[in-house]
């Protein structure tokens, strides 16, 4: 499941989602504004074009919603209800944890995004 060819080893290992092998971000993860996203021109290794069509990575806003808003409700919950702390304290938690995430957040929309239209081909 998690072995080369699979969309869940791009994603997770941050790799070209047509070759699994190139590295998609130019840098590691950063608090660095100016690197979190920065990805290459062009895969290393197989030559995939990473911006496709210019502002292809707006789509990705969505999918960061999405992760944000269950990222959310998960912490609401294991704050409000399993640890029980008051609602404030849940919420201040959830501002502290999602200031400390955006960072694997931005970078995971993004590489989801490009995986929903790029596929692995064994022949790259």
């Amino acid at each position: 499941m998690l072995g080369k060819g699979s969309k869940l080893y791009s994603i997770f290992k941050s790799k070209c989602p047509r070759c699994h092998e190139g590295e998609f971000f130019k840098y590691g993860v950063s608090f660095n504004p100016k690197k979190i996203t920065t990805l290459h021109d062009n895969c290393p290794k197989c030559n995939l074009k990473y911006m496709m069509e210019p502002s292809f990575f707006f789509g990705a806003m969505y999918i960061n919603y999405g992760i944000a808003v269950a990222l959310f409700v998960a912490i609401f919950i294991i704050a409000k209800v399993l640890i029980g702390l008051s609602i404030l304290k849940s919420f201040i938690l959830i501002i502290i944890l999602s200031l400390l995430l955006t960072p694997i957040n931005l970078r995971l929309s993004r590489i989801i995004w490009i995986n929903i239209f790029v596929s692995y081909d064994k022949k790259h």
